[in-house]
């Protein structure tokens, strides 16, 4: 049927369009949030620009909202790694030096950033030129001496980094929202021609603390060993003291029995301390030929009295003299 059909085709037709326009409108919907809406991923900063003009600053992750007109520019939070090439400089007593350094940094002010360096290239360019300038600023006002010394009370290149770093700092932040963690030195040598003096220098000004720490070494050595004698001298002398006591005392014991010993029998004493002398002054098996007045006849007479119980002087029998004695 002809009017059946018709009614069909325009339905139809309805339904495709309303389609369509859905369609358009979905487009539409998804292209405007494209526009309006961005994703700040973790380590980004994100800023939002109006003709070119920074109005928005974003440092934290998630979803951002802009406006279809503006743009949106991410730049990396995460540390980076600036190393430029070695560098000659000059110090306090003009000698020259080469020294190569590394510079970590991270963007701190996206506006600033932005509005100054622009990028990466552009903020390591500049970066380069504050470094140069306090490297070798603090390099000129300092002795060689104080980066090669071993002496911890003249050796300074920590300190002088470290003043560096801070200048360095203040500067980045100040002008470019760059905020610098750490200046460090990666070398510091000496150009080729320059070498064989200074490396003489340095030499002989090792070979002098040498003999400064020997000497200092000796000194105190001396000083030890001089600590010991005196102890030994005192211990010797305390050891000394002590054995002339016991021998006083063992010589006044000795005193005292002999004369317990001469007030109980002295006769007897005086013979013994005869035998005795004659012991040490007469070789064994010398004949000995004693006049018969003579003491010491005398008391061999009486020793033999006393061997024999002393039987002759209790039954009142003189003792029989002779001349010779063996």
């Amino acid at each position: 049927m002809p009017g059946v059909d018709g009614t069909s085709k325009q339905s139809t037709t309805r339904r495709r369009t309303r389609f369509a326009v859905a369609l358009g409108v979905a487009g539409i919907i998804a292209a405007m949030a494209k526009l309006c809406f961005f994703t700040v991923e973790t380590g980004e900063h994100a800023l939002v620009t109006e003709f070119g003009k920074p109005v928005q600053v974003i440092t934290a992750p998630g979803l951002g909202f802009k406006y279809p007109y503006q743009n949106v520019r991410t730049f990396d939070s995460r540390l980076f790694a600036f190393t430029p090439a070695s560098t000659e400089f000059l110090t306090l007593e003009k000698t020259p030096v080469v020294a190569a350094s590394t510079v970590l940094w991270r963007v701190s002010d996206p506006k600033k950033f932005f509005q100054t360096v622009f990028d990466r290239a552009g903020a390591e360019s500049r970066l380069g030129d504050i470094l140069f300038a306090e490297l070798g600023a603090a390099i000129g006002r300092s002795p060689l001496v104080a980066f090669v010394s071993i002496e911890p009370k003249v050796f300074r290149a920590e300190a002088i980094l470290a003043e560096v770093s801070g200048k360095c700092r203040e500067i980045a932040l100040r002008d470019f929202g760059i905020e610098v963690i750490d200046v460090l030195l990666r070398s510091f040598d000496f150009p080729k021609q320059n070498r064989p003096p200074l490396y003489s220098r340095m030499k002989s000004e090792r070979g002098r603390l040498s003999m400064k720490f020997r000497s200092e070494g000796e000194e105190e050595g001396l000083k030890i060993r001089a600590t010991a004698d005196q102890e030994k001298s005192r211990i010797l002398s305390e050891a000394l003291k002590l054995a002339q006591q016991h021998r006083g005392e063992g010589e006044g014991k000795a005193a005292r029995i002999y004369a317990e010993s001469l007030s109980k029998g002295p006769e007897f004493y005086a013979f013994v301390r005869t035998m005795q002398a004659s012991r040490n002054l007469i070789p064994k098996g010398t004949t000995l030929m004693l006049p018969a007045d003579s003491e010491l006849f005398g008391l061999l007479q009486d020793s033999s009295h006393y061997e024999r119980g002393g039987a002759n002087r209790k039954s009142g029998a003189k003792p029989r003299k002779e001349g010779t004695m063996k």
